[in-house]
């Protein structure tokens, strides 16, 4: 009698463990950031800031027209779909992403930053690396002189983060981002050189892995979120003033949740 209940008392223990692997990690968000607006740009002539001739070498012509290079605030794909902006859950918060989140990491290249848009961690590192040198100019042949200066937006104002000169290719920072105040529930994080006030990028803060730049054409796809009821954040710098626009979605266990995120 003994062994047959082992038995049974083995083959049940193994099912219990065993159930656990069957079920889904979480659910999928997919779905579309569009922009009811036009697209923007910001003009500026490279005739006013250093290294006008080398800033134009940069390999992207759609930042540029004869001596005059555009910041493109607003990108509008043909059907409405909005480039650059970030979706988030921002319901969830996860001490093990964010104690091992390594940072946040930016290029100078061609006097643009890159990326244009992405996401930062409060307290967790930004770096920032300068790729510029021109061999044709005598004052910048070990590189070309970036002042990324940092600023932490919160509706209206905003506070400076660091403020630091890279003047040779290979310099780096590596300065943490630091909100205040609550600030990272509803601000973000911008970065603008001073010596070339068209190099900026921006950057939405996160506690979670669930989030995303979108593509292109403002599509999207956030893989194994927890099932349940879910805040997610659609947000652009420019678009809707930079304001974060909130949606509530509801994700099964192993199910795909279609979020539809219209920006005005």
């Amino acid at each position: 009698m003994k062994s047959a209940l082992s038995v049974i008392f083995g083959v049940a223990a193994v099912a219990f463990v065993a159930a656990p692997l069957t079920s889904f990690a979480g659910g999928t968000i997919a779905g579309k950031v569009t922009y009811a607006g036009k697209a923007e740009q910001k003009e500026f002539s490279f005739a006013k800031f250093p290294n006008p001739k080398f800033c134009p070498k940069n390999p992207n012509k759609n930042l540029m027209d004869g001596d005059k290079r555009f910041l493109k605030t607003i990108e509008v794909g043909k059907d409405g779909g909005l480039k650059n902006a970030v979706v988030a859950v921002v319901d969830v918060e996860d001490k093990g992403f964010v104690d091992g989140y390594k940072g946040t990491e930016v290029t100078a290249a061609f006097c643009e930053f890159l990326p244009f848009s992405g996401v930062v961690v409060n307290n967790k590192s930004f770096k920032v690396e300068n790729t510029d040198a021109d061999p044709d100019d005598p004052k910048s042949t070990l590189g070309v002189l970036h002042n990324p200066h940092s600023f932490v937006v919160k509706g209206t104002s905003s506070a400076t983060g660091f403020n630091i000169g890279l003047a040779k290719k290979g310099d780096k920072l590596d300065k943490p981002v630091v909100f205040r105040g609550g600030a990272e529930k509803v601000g973000y994080f911008r970065l603008q050189c001073d010596q070339h006030e068209f190099m900026q990028s921006f950057f939405l803060p996160v506690e979670n892995a669930h989030y995303t730049v979108v593509k292109d054409d403002g599509s999207f796809e956030l893989k194994d979120v927890p099932a349940g009821k879910h805040k997610v954040v659609a947000w652009h710098p420019f678009a809707a003033k930079g304001k974060r626009i909130e949606f509530e979605v509801e994700v099964a266990d192993g199910g795909t949740a279609n979020l539809k995120a219209e920006i005005k």
